[in-house]
């Protein structure tokens, strides 16, 4: 699926943010549907740690916030998102640009929504890996989500 003009000023919003673009990744592609995105995250002086390979810090800050924001944007204004909790496996150290691809089906989505139906919340679990030009995973992580339906005022 390709860009829309929405998701590529976005894309392009996203990566002038301070707090994402100072991790030094950058996302390459949103799906007209926001259900993708890939990120790059160069070996670069600004990810570059102490030992020359890609800081951890850049490896978890690159990733950090996609799967909320896929969410959010997916589910509606009718829906709490939250990053819940995270865990990131160092493999190999990144001695080039790491990539990652991140996915959410509509499946995925109707189950959200069943579930909210009979559950105040539901906590979800999603993976992504860092990998090199050539697929080698360098970083596994698990990302869990909080999604609530919001209270209805009034």
């Amino acid at each position: 699926m390709s860009e829309s003009m929405k998701t590529k000023l976005l894309r392009w919003g996203f990566n002038l943010f301070p707090a994402y673009c100072s991790t030094g990744a950058r996302i390459t592609y949103v799906a007209s549907d926001f259900r993708e995105v890939r990120i790059r995250l160069p070996l670069s002086w600004q990810t570059r740690n102490y030992v020359g390979t890609i800081f951890g810090g850049s490896m978890y800050a690159a990733v950090d916030p996609v799967y909320m924001l896929m969410l959010i944007m997916n589910l509606g204004k009718d829906y709490v998102v939250w990053d819940k909790s995270a865990c990131i496996n160092f493999k190999k150290p990144g001695r080039t640009a790491l990539f990652a691809r991140f996915q959410i089906d509509g499946s995925e989505l109707d189950l959200i929504r069943k579930e909210l139906e009979h559950a105040r919340h539901v906590d979800r679990t999603y993976h992504v890996e860092l990998t090199d030009e050539q697929g080698i995973v360098h970083a596994s992580i698990e990302k869990v989500v909080y999604i609530r339906k919001k209270e209805k005022s009034g």
